[in-house]
């Protein structure tokens, strides 16, 4: 520092790259996302008024990882470009020292906006399910809640409104977009809340639900209301997306444009409501087509989600000798449930059968630990998927806990998968 001497800003291009972000999400191929300058400081200055509704002056905290895009986007950057203070925390929602950690947090520093990962408060949840923790804190401060990065399943979101007291407003955006999508925009008046929805698409964006006619080389359709499908964005993408990625615009064409012609694929599944609003149900690889009916594990998750003894489940296509694909369902339990396996998983299956009928020939459950995640807490149902299936699979690189997988390939082989 004394030898230091002070160094001038350097001017640089608005499409000069910002910064490299690799991600593999549920993948496992990791792929160099570029971000400019120009485009990206447009996007989290508009998003943080009008999406987030934060003014100068305000504690905004973002608790993720800020190697991650979340913490790239509202951690490190767009706080400090509209003038807010940003939190910094490092540690887990729970256990450090327990399940009020969150609530600490936002005390000591008099939060107003918190934006986390669905799997954090479901984490919570399942710690501290009546939310005795929460009364021990001034929360005073906090007026909204925003939940992006897994699915923000209705039960969860529930949760939270009750406990907390304030909106609880659930988002959908990607590495690749660099800011949300999809959302309800606080600062621009905030819309009713439907749960399981993230509301409705941005403005910069123009989302379409598309299908091939056919095989996946026939014609493009876009499916009519209601409909699940693929979640793809028409062309030009706004400001602050992906212009490409690192030293490699081939497999940028290859990975987001060529699946439909003149849109961007999204590699999400859902459908939009008879209001615009937009229902993400689960990756496009997570469709799975029973007997000739496509049907969506999220679905299916949100009816597991739904019983009161399940914190967390994930549901996978397996493979299937008759039916092509049959769903198999994952569930962890509060802590404390208190109730065995041979109890809670006929009742899940009763539950599906009833509100999804047995067209989803939902039959095979299994009470597990804990479930595997990336660090950004993304379920990694593609890599359960391939084990149940006895086929050959990479550990993620953005693997929180490698050991988990050991554990789900138990639970499997109880159930009998790989089947032969």
């Amino acid at each position: 520092m004394v030898a230091a001497r002070p160094a001038d800003c350097v001017p640089v291009q608005a499409t000069d790259p910002l910064y490299i972000l690799y991600t593999s999400g549920t993948t496992g191929i990791p792929k160099g996302v570029v971000r400019d300058n120009g485009g990206h400081l447009v996007a989290l200055d508009w998003s943080m008024k009008n999406v987030y509704g934060t003014a100068p002056g305000e504690v905004y905290w973002a608790a993720s990882d800020i190697g991650w895009v979340v913490g790239h986007s509202y951690i490190v950057y767009a706080p400090l470009i509209v003038g807010c203070t940003t939190v910094l925390y490092e540690g887990k929602p729970v256990g450090t020292p327990n399940a009020g950690a969150f609530w600490r947090v936002i005390s000591d520093h008099g939060v107003s906006a918190l934006f986390t990962a669905p799997t954090a408060f479901r984490a919570i949840k399942r710690e501290d399910p009546r939310g005795d923790l929460i009364r021990n804190f001034d929360l005073g401060s906090l007026r909204t809640l925003f939940l992006a990065g897994e699915r923000a399943d209705p039960d969860t979101v529930r949760w939270a409104e009750e406990k907390l007291g304030v909106p609880v407003i659930d988002h959908w955006w990607q590495t690749e977009t660099g800011w949300p999508i999809v959302a309800n925009c606080v600062g621009l008046g905030a819309l009713p809340v439907k749960h399981g929805s993230p509301t409705r698409v941005v403005p910069g964006y123009d989302v379409r639900i598309l299908e091939h006619e056919g095989d996946s080389g026939g014609a493009v359709r876009e499916l009519p209301t209601g409909e699940t499908g693929a979640i793809a964005l028409r062309l030009p993408l706004p400001p602050g997306c992906l212009p490409t990625l690192w030293r490699n615009d081939a497999g940028y064409i290859d990975s987001y444009l060529s699946e439909f012609a003149g849109y961007y694929q999204t590699g999400d599944a859902g459908f939009v409501d008879e209001d615009g609003y937009l229902y993400i149900m689960s990756r496009t690889d997570d469709l799975i087509n029973v007997a000739g009916h496509r049907l969506s594990t999220g679905g299916m998750e949100e009816i597991l989600a739904s019983h009161p003894d399940v914190a967390e489940c994930a549901v996978i296509g397996v493979a299937d000798s008759l039916k092509g694909q049959a769903p198999l369902g994952l569930v962890v339990l509060y802590a404390g449930s208190g109730r065995t396996e041979a109890e809670i998983v006929p009742e899940l299956v009763q539950t599906v059968r009833d509100q999804l009928g047995p067209v989803a020939s939902f039959k095979i459950a299994a009470v597990v630990d804990r479930l595997p995640k990336t660090r950004s807490g993304k379920v990694l149902r593609g890599t359960m998927r391939r084990i149940a299936d006895g086929e050959p699979y990479t550990v993620p690189a953005t693997i929180d806990d490698a050991a988990i997988l050991d554990e789900i390939e138990q639970t499997l082989a109880q159930l009998g998968f790989p089947r032969a």
